[in-house]
């Protein structure tokens, strides 16, 4: 049996469905595989303070947050459809894994372990079966004021954490954005000159690079220029923090605790956290798209976070999703494609495997300076500009988002933040403009057959369904003369609440010896009219009609 040239073209079109990295991996040039190279060791340097922090937050050895940072990492990249987001170990999961796990195992043993990689792999398999199932279009509920809100205060909290850092002060051992500050305050004694100096320069050091040297690796030259002069200003390595010392070796092969009672025990913790990272991968994601302008595809996404996580379990991973901060910096390094997420997994190997003494000479406050400038950066200024001047209610969104993230845990500043866009926007769609008009807008028939005084003509602009009857009919009765035109082009669907309505008011007009009619009703809803017995069936629907009762 021959092929024909249709299959032949679509067999390119389904593969790259299983396998979307063949859509970007033959595109690369000598100049993206340069600027994707130098995005993914910034990024991999970038990694290792924060992998080992957030293991931590999660109760588990430093070194599994550089693991997270590895296999995990490549596979989201290979697999999902955002060409900037780097996914890995991340601050909102790791706490949560935490809280989780904690009344089953003591944090750090075996037996956590080993409940960690399980809830791991549950996670995975929850969102790879969302992904085939096509459910990516969930988060189409998040608006583009959501994501400007959630970005905003994602990054403002990101450069609160880092304050201390860069302030020379120890962690302060609070990760809530309300509780650090006033504790900042109690130490501002203890500020140390030399690291505040530090951040400064390394802030100075990638703008300028940025400005005058744009092609160069601007953040890696800021860092090592700034370890140069942690070493002069502190050879002792006493007074300023240096990145902690992580024990060199790769990723151990690892399985999870399959057994029916682990399953059962863990499932609904699974879910959440699963939900939990599909909700941070889909706010960055559609964040960085926004900006860059790409196309997104949410089931891809979903497939490659769920992926991710299957790999994770059995590469000593934990639960994993998209981060803004390292999101952000592999943008601002001048990252092309998601070459750059996987080469930074792949430069971590090294660094974990040779380099890491050499990390013990990176200054914290240096990596706190160059944090400041990329939560900096993730501010969409613009859209926060054109929120506030062009709609309330969009205001009122980003807003309630921005303050959500800022006073809760991200996922539910995203909830609320959703939630806000369907309450404003039920608000719209349930109290439809109902205009009065002039006579003369109304079709010619009317006009010939009508006088002004016993004839009000309104127009309605939006549908008339159960949530938005009541308003209508409110506002409907304060026209009360006998005959009622209704120009319906507006309306683009109706209910039985609707027809109910249409029948009310058709009955207030013939009590006052008038009729209701209809004009330059849409074909969908004349049907339904029709189906209802309220019109004759071969009525057209660009004439006027009167309702029948």
């Amino acid at each position: 049996m021959m092929t024909s040239p249709t299959d032949i073209r679509r067999q390119p079109a389904r593969l790259q469905r299983w396998l979307p990295f063949l859509g970007w991996l033959p595109q690369q040039t000598s100049h993206s595989l340069r600027a994707d190279a130098i995005a993914g060791l910034t990024g991999a340097v970038l990694v290792v303070p924060q992998g080992v922090a957030y293991a931590l937050l999660a109760g588990l050895p430093p070194e599994y947050g550089l693991y997270t940072a590895i296999v995990p990492a490549m596979l989201a990249a290979l697999f999902g459809s955002s060409r900037q987001m780097v996914s890995g170990p991340t601050a909102a999961l790791s706490i949560a894994l935490f809280a989780t796990l904690q009344p089953f195992a003591e944090a750090g043993s075996s037996e956590f372990i080993t409940l960690v990689l399980t809830l791991t792999f549950l996670a995975g398999a929850f969102q790879l079966l969302l992904g085939l199932a096509r459910l990516g279009a969930l988060v189409d509920l998040v608006s583009h004021s959501v994501v400007t809100g959630f970005t905003a205060g994602a990054a403002l909290i990101i450069a609160t954490s880092q304050l201390p850092y860069a302030l020379g002060l120890a962690p302060v051992g609070s990760s809530g954005f309300l509780e650090l500050w006033p504790r900042l305050f109690e130490r501002f004694e203890d500020i140390r000159l030399g690291s505040l100096l530090i951040a400064g320069f390394t802030l100075a050091a990638c703008l300028a690079l940025r400005h005058w040297l744009p092609r160069w690796p601007g953040m890696l030259l800021a860092l090592v220029a700034a370890s140069l002069m942690a070493a002069w200003l502190d050879p002792g390595q006493v007074e300023i923090l240096r990145i902690a010392a992580v024990p060199a070796g790769l990723p151990p092969l690892s399985a999870p605790d399959l057994s029916l009672d682990t399953l059962r025990m863990l499932t609904p913790g699974a879910i959440a956290l699963g939900l939990l990272g599909l909700v941070e991968a889909a706010a960055i994601s559609r964040a960085f798209a926004s900006r860059s302008g790409e196309r997104l595809n949410s089931n891809q996404e979903f497939i490659g976070q769920g992926l991710s996580n299957l790999g994770g379990a059995f590469f000593s991973g934990y639960v994993s999703s998209g981060s803004f901060t390292r999101s952000g910096l592999n943008a601002s390094a001048g990252a092309r494609s998601p070459l750059a997420a996987v080469l930074s997994a792949l430069f971590l190997i090294p660094i974990v495997l040779l380099a890491a003494p050499l990390l013990h000479y990176v200054p914290m406050p240096a990596m706190a300076g160059l944090l400041l400038l990329v939560a900096a950066r993730l501010v969409d200024r613009h859209s926060i500009r054109e929120a506030l001047t062009t709609s309330r209610s969009e205001t009122a969104v980003l807003l309630i988002t921005f303050f959500s993230t800022l006073l809760l845990a991200l996922e539910f500043a995203i909830y609320f933040g959703v939630l806000a866009s369907l309450v404003l926007y039920l608000r719209r769609t349930t109290r439809p403009p109902v205009v009065e008009c002039m006579l003369s807008q109304a079709p010619q028939t009317i006009q010939q057959a009508m006088e002004a005084p016993c004839c009000a003509v309104v127009r309605i602009d939006g549908s008339l369904f159960f949530g938005a009857c009541e308003s209508v009919a409110r506002r409907l009765e304060r026209f009360d003369r006998q005959n009622l035109v209704i120009l319906a082009a507006g309306i683009n669907f109706i209910d039985l609440s609707g027809i109910h309505l249409l029948q009310r008011q058709a009955r207030l007009c013939h009590a006052r010896g008038g009729r209701l009619y209809l004009a330059w009703t849409k074909p969908d809803v004349m049907a339904r009219l029709q189906r209802a017995g309220l019109v004759d069936n071969e009525h057209h629907h660009d004439k006027p009609m009167a309702i029948t009762i």
